[in-house]
């Protein structure tokens, strides 16, 4: 397979915005999607960060896996990371958000009341990989649609300051993917779950990643939306006998095309692509 790079100007110019803004946040909100929370990561972002506060929000959580998003979530409050799994579409995220980054900061706020100083607001910066629900969770924390929202990665661009209520300010910043992927198995699940464009990767790749990936950790979603399917059979021979079954002659394509979406959309029921077995000690 070949390396996927993909880095517009947009998101080079994006890197930097983030770099030149970084000083003018109390910390940082990293947004991954929960069924990633590792793959997701952009690690160029992270050595922007730094040592700067950190509050991880593990979006999407309703489509995840409720089982790994609590192990996610323990392995990264060990590291020192101050972890949230939500879904951003619900009306609680103002409060869990807002709780989050006061707790965050309570150290600095009491610090700065100590000196007479009274920190009535908290400034932070939302970064992620396109397509992790930014543009959603802006809207529920500006309480009004103030984001561009759109199902295609990198849709929204440039920055702007949003006010959340007295607690909370925000830095927007366009959703920056890195280089290239090193691992290739970031790529599939990435693409899997719709972070990058489809045409960067064969769609048949990510098909047989996705057949694979669901008969190993959850064969019975596959048992009970592909009936009759045959989980002894290799991904190909399984797509080929699966085209064929629902009536789509020898058009492939379609197929992919199908699993893909319904995997997307939850159709095969809550799952994670990532394992505590891929961390490496880096996160």
């Amino acid at each position: 397979m070949a390396t996927i790079q993909w880095f517009p100007g947009h998101m080079s110019k994006a890197r930097r915005q983030v770099q030149e803004n970084i000083k003018f946040v109390d910390f940082v909100t990293i947004l991954v999607d929960a069924r990633l929370p590792l793959s997701s990561q952009n690690p160029m972002l992270t050595k922007i960060v730094g040592d700067k506060p950190k509050l991880l929000i593990l979006n999407k959580a309703d489509l995840a896996d409720p089982q790994l998003t609590k192990e996610w979530q323990q392995h990264f409050e060990k590291q020192g990371i101050k972890t949230l799994a939500l879904n951003a579409k619900e009306q609680s995220t103002v409060k869990k958000v807002t709780d989050a980054a006061k707790q965050l900061m309570s150290e600095k706020i009491e610090k700065l009341r100590e000196r007479g100083i009274q920190k009535e607001t908290l400034r932070t910066m939302i970064i992620g990989i396109p397509n992790a629900g930014k543009s959603t969770l802006m809207n529920r924390l500006a309480g009004k649609k103030i984001a561009v929202v759109g199902n295609k990665p990198g849709v929204t661009k440039g920055q702007q300051w949003l006010k959340s209520n007295k607690d909370l300010e925000i830095l927007d910043t366009p959703g920056i993917l890195w280089p290239k992927f090193e691992d290739q198995v970031v790529g599939l699940k990435l693409a899997l779950t719709g972070a990058i464009k489809d045409n960067l990767l064969p769609m048949d790749e990510v098909t047989i990643f996705g057949l694979d990936y669901f008969k190993q950790y959850y064969p019975d979603r596959l048992v009970e939306r592909f009936k009759g399917i045959d989980l002894s059979e290799t991904a190909p021979e399984m797509i080929m006998a699966l085209t064929q079954k629902l009536g789509f002659r020898e058009d492939y394509d379609r197929f992919y095309a199908l699993f893909v979406k319904e995997v997307r959309d939850g159709k095969l029921g809550r799952y994670t692509l990532d394992t505590l077995g891929d961390t490496d000690g880096d996160h």
